[in-house]
């Protein structure tokens, strides 16, 4: 069962990753993705571990349902849609940029107050029509740019400074970093920067998996509820049309998932089981499969999961190969001898 205080720190070191996925054209294994891969159950204990799920990692932007959870808990008043945009990392569809400027106008802010990076949008057909329609890189067009307006908004709400609240040091950031550990059951292990500018809290996969579980699992009208629900509901607002991220929580009822740069994806089902990944080499093309597998593996139907299995590896137009997660991430009826 999840303790309610956190442990020290994940230790600090190269990560001891392991095969989790075979790149096989032709028959031969041509390439082999190395990750960590851990599956939980319902009752938190560990019933797959692959690599190394204990050495402190940055879980990037799967970290975001924490944060929002520690925001609602500082007085965040969104749900639904805005709520799960809070969480996002959006594709920067016009939804996504309404969604954030009404996020902003609540909290009676602009454009102008945001401190993320600017950027296009992360949505591939997106950015390509906004790069043809000459518009530069925005603030609000950032995939990360819902989650800053909320942080915004939760600091004009306890009137804590504006222009400062990407600082480690503010009170906000303190406030995340508290329920990331509360969450996790761990201590961080380092904080450094994220892309968008916000700060990044390093802790281990195992921590990122049993924080999930604890939001999914969480009572009815709690912040973890909220969010939680707000994320399932809405999971386009959580990424973007044609995401491999939203199809997955559309695919499989109840199912809470979020992904980060470099390879991260969390997922997690009402009753608390979980799984996270980490691939090595931060390849997404490993990372849907992997996470589809681990799925199965914790007892997911396969057959709600076939769509990500992952794109076909083409010879002369044709299919020849394909990502395969290793045999240890079979599920146990399906592993032959």
């Amino acid at each position: 069962m999840y303790s309610t205080l956190p442990a020290d720190a994940p230790p600090i070191r190269e990560p001891r990753h392991a095969p989790v996925a075979h790149l096989v054209r032709g028959g031969v294994v041509e390439g082999i993705h190395y990750g960590s891969v851990l599956v939980l159950g319902p009752d938190g204990d560990a019933e797959l571990t692959l690599g190394d799920a204990e050495a402190a990692f940055h879980p990037r932007s799967a970290v975001k349902p924490l944060q929002a959870v520690a925001m609602v808990r500082a007085g965040l008043p969104l749900d639904g849609e805005l709520l799960s945009l809070a969480a996002a990392s959006h594709s920067g569809e016009e939804r996504h940029l309404a969604g954030t400027r009404s996020i902003l106008a609540a909290a009676g802010l602009t454009e102008e107050c945001l401190r993320n990076v600017p950027d296009l949008p992360f949505g591939a057909a997106v950015r390509d029509t906004w790069v043809r329609e000459g518009r530069p890189p925005s603030r609000l067009a950032q995939n990360c740019s819902g989650k800053h307006a909320a942080m915004l908004y939760t600091c004009a709400l306890n009137g804590w400074s504006l222009d400062d609240y990407l600082d480690p040091a503010h009170p906000l950031q303190q406030a995340i970093a508290e329920i990331v550990e509360d969450l996790t059951g761990q201590r961080i292990a380092q904080v450094t920067v994220d892309g968008c500018g916000a700060p990044l809290f390093s802790v281990s996969l195992h921590g990122l998996a049993r924080a999930v579980a604890r939001i999914v699992t969480a009572a009815p009208g709690t912040p973890e509820a909220r969010v939680a629900d707000a994320m399932r509901q809405h999971p386009e607002m959580a990424s973007g049309s044609g995401r491999d991220v939203s199809a997955l929580m559309r695919a499989v009822p109840g199912l809470l998932a979020k992904d980060g740069f470099e390879g991260v994806q969390v997922a997690a089902l009402p009753d608390g089981r979980a799984v996270a990944v980490k691939i090595a080499d931060g390849a997404d093309r490993a990372r849907v499969p992997v996470a589809a597998a681990a799925l199965a593996r914790a007892g997911v139907d396969p057959a709600a999961l076939a769509a990500f299995a992952g794109q076909p590896l083409l010879g002369g137009g044709r299919p020849v190969g394909a990502i395969r997660p290793v045999p240890a991430l079979a599920p146990p009826a399906a592993v032959h001898v």
